[in-house]
C-alpha cells in the first residue's frame, strides 16, 4: 500500500511539474517552420561536409556548419504513420501540421478521410496572425498543402488548390500549381483573383509586392514539368529562390500580432528518390540559405520568435560512406557534376532522337559534360596497369611503388570510370536506348527505379566516387533531426515523436493544443 500511495505522488508530482513547465513556456507571436522534405541526418551532414570542402579543402569537418545545425537546441523524431513505418509527405506533413498521425496519402484528415484536422496554420489564422505558405515544388503538393486543405488523397489536386485560394490565407509562393483546371468548374487563378489574390508572376513580379498588400499568390514564371521549381544546380538568375521568397514572405506578413509561415524545401525529396546526391546538397544547401532568412528576422526579434527546422521523413536511404571507398571521403568530386538528373535526361533525349543508333562510346562526351568521369584511352591504360603491377616484383623501388600508388589512384579513385563502372554503364545505356520495349520490369524496378536507366547510374556511380551511397528510391523509416532556435527552443531538444513537433509549436505560440480530432 505505501509502495502504491509513493508511485501516485510521484506520478502526480511529474504531471504538475510538467504543468508548471508548460505555464512557464514563454510565447512566441512569430512562429516559422521550414521543412526539408526527405531531409534526414544524412542529407544535412553532406551538404555540410561539401559546403565546408568548398570553403576550404583542408579544413576539418567542424570547421563550417550549415545555418540549422548551429541551434541551440536538436533533437531526433520519429515519423511513421498510422498505416506504415514508412511514411508518405502526405501522412508525415499532416503529423506535424495537426499533431495527428493519418493514412499514407490523407491531407490533414483521419484515416477514413471523414474528419478534418485543424491545422496549426488554420488556428493561427484565427487568432489573428498572418499565415505564410512557401515551397520549391508546386503549391498544391502534399507539404504545403497539409497545412490548408483536407483532402482523402493528395492527388486531388484541383480540390486541394480550391481551399488554398479558400484559405484566406495571406501569402503563397514557390512553384505554380500542377491542376488549375477541371472539366465543367472554374480556373483555379481565375478563383484566386475573385478571392482578392494578387498573383505575382516570377521576379518582375515579386518586386512589386509591398507591405501592406493583402492575399498574395507569388510564383516563379518558369517551373519543371511537376510545375515545381527548378533544381538549384539547373536555376538561372532570373528565377527566383526560396529564400528570396522567405525574405518577401517575411516582408509581408510582419505585423506586430504575430505570424505563422511554413517553408518548405520540396526538391530534397525528389532529389533523393533519384538517387542524385549533388541536387539534393545544392537544394539543402539553398534551404539552410531560406533559414538564415529567418535567422535575421529572430535577431531583429529575439524574445517573440522561434525557428523550427525538421524533415517529414527520409528519403533514399543517404549514408555517408560507400563500401568502394571504405574509411575515405571525396566529397569534393560532387562538384564535377554540373547539372540535375532531370536537366540530364533532356540532354539525353535529344541525344537518342538525333543518334537513335548510337553506341555506348558515342555518349561519352555527353557524360563528361554533365558528370566530369571520362574514359582512360587504352595506351595510357595499360601503362597505368603496367606500373601497378611492377610494383608486385620483390625487388621493386620506393619510387616504383610509389608510381604504382598513383597509377592505382588514377585508374580507381579519379573521375575516371572503372571496368567495373563501365560495365554498369554499357548495360544502362543499353535499357535507355530500348525504352520499356525490352526486359523484365521487376529488375529494371530494383536497379533504375523507375528513373532513365543511364542517368541513375551516372548519379550513382559519382555518388559511389564521393563516399556516397544509397539503399531506396524511397522513403525510409529514418528518424529525422529537428532544431530549434528562439523562445521556448528548448522543447525540441531530446528523442520524440513528429506529433510532438505540432504541440510544441502550439504551446509556444499559446494556441489551445486540441486533443479531438474535430476541426
Amino acid at each position: 500500500m505505501k509502495k502504491l500511495w509513493l508511485f501516485v505522488c510521484v506520478v502526480v508530482m511529474m504531471t504538475l511539474t510538467g504543468a508548471a513547465q508548460a505555464a512557464e513556456t514563454k510565447q512566441a507571436k512569430y512562429v516559422m517552420v521550414f521543412i526539408g522534405d526527405g531531409m534526414s541526418i544524412a542529407q544535412r551532414n553532406a551538404a555540410e561536409l561539401y559546403l565546408g570542402n568548398t570553403k576550404d579543402p583542408n579544413a576539418r569537418p567542424e570547421a563550417t556548419k550549415l545555418v540549422m545545425n548551429t541551434f541551440p537546441a536538436q533533437g531526433v523524431n520519429t515519423t511513421y504513420d498510422l498505416t506504415s513505418v514508412i511514411p508518405d509527405s502526405a501522412s508525415a506533413g499532416t503529423a506535424i501540421s495537426t499533431g495527428f498521425k493519418t493514412a499514407s496519402g490523407v491531407i490533414a484528415m483521419d484515416p477514413s478521410a471523414k474528419i478534418p484536422y485543424k491545422t496549426i496554420a488554420e488556428v493561427a489564422k484565427e487568432q489573428g496572425w498572418k499565415v505564410g505558405i512557401l515551397t520549391t515544388v508546386s503549391l498544391d503538393h502534399a507539404t504545403p498543402a497539409v497545412f490548408y486543405a483536407h483532402q482523402k488523397s493528395r492527388k486531388d489536386m484541383y480540390e486541394i488548390s480550391t481551399q488554398l485560394v479558400n484559405s484566406g490565407f495571406d501569402f503563397f509562393a514557390g512553384g505554380q500549381m500542377l491542376k488549375t483546371t477541371k472539366e465543367g468548374q472554374p480556373n483555379i487563378l481565375d478563383l484566386a483573383k475573385e478571392k482578392g489574390y494578387t498573383i505575382a508572376m516570377g521576379r518582375a513580379g515579386l518586386e512589386t509586392l509591398k507591405p501592406g498588400m493583402e492575399k498574395v499568390i507569388a510564383m516563379n514564371e518558369t517551373v519543371d514539368h511537376d510545375a515545381a521549381m527548378y533544381y538549384t544546380l539547373d536555376q538561372t538568375t532570373d528565377q527566383v529562390t526560396i529564400a528570396e521568397y522567405t525574405a518577401k514572405a517575411i516582408e509581408l506578413l510582419d505585423n506586430p500580432k504575430g505570424f505563422f509561415m511554413m517553408v518548405e524545401g520540396g526538391k530534397i525529396d525528389w532529389a533523393c528518390h533519384a538517387n542524385d546526391a549533388a541536387s539534393s546538397i545544392q537544394d539543402t544547401l539553398a534551404f539552410d540559405a531560406a533559414v538564415a532568412e529567418g535567422v535575421k528576422f529572430y535577431e531583429q526579434h529575439p524574445e517573440e520568435t522561434v525557428i523550427i527546422v525538421t524533415g517529414d521523413h527520409e528519403t533514399g536511404g543517404l549514408s555517408i560512406g560507400f563500401a568502394g571507398t571504405a574509411y575515405a571521403s571525396y566529397i569534393e568530386k560532387i562538384k564535377q557534376q554540373k547539372m540535375s538528373y532531370l536537366e540530364f535526361n533532356k540532354k539525353l533525349d535529344e541525344f537518342k532522337k538525333a543518334n537513335p543508333s548510337a553506341k555506348f562510346e558515342d555518349v561519352l562526351p555527353l557524360i563528361q559534360e554533365g558528370f566530369g568521369m571520362y574514359v582512360i584511352p587504352a595506351e595510357e591504360k595499360a601503362a597505368l596497369e603496367k606500373a601497378v603491377a611492377d610494383a608486385q616484383a620483390k625487388d621493386a623501388s620506393e619510387d616504383v611503388k610509389k608510381a604504382a600508388k598513383d597509377a592505382d589512384k588514377k585508374l580507381h579513385f579519379s573521375m575516371a570510370l572503372t571496368d567495373l563502372e563501365l560495365g554498369v554503364l554499357r548495360e544502362a545505356f543499353a535499357a535507355s536506348m530500348a525504352g520499356s520495349e525490352t526486359g523484365d520490369p521487376y529488375a529494371a524496378g530494383l536497379l533504375y527505379g523507375g528513373y532513365e536507366p543511364l542517368t541513375v547510374k551516372l548519379t550513382t556511380i559519382l555518388n559511389q566516387k564521393a563516399g556516397l551511397g544509397w539503399s531506396s528510391y524511397s522513403h525510409t523509416a529514418s528518424p529525422v533531426q529537428t532544431s530549434a532556435l528562439g523562445v521556448g527552443a528548448e522543447l525540441f531538444n531530446g528523442y520524440y515523436d513528429q506529433t510532438d513537433i505540432y504541440k510544441k509549436m502550439m504551446t509556444i505560440a499559446g494556441f489551445e493544443v486540441k486533443t479531438a480530432s474535430t476541426k
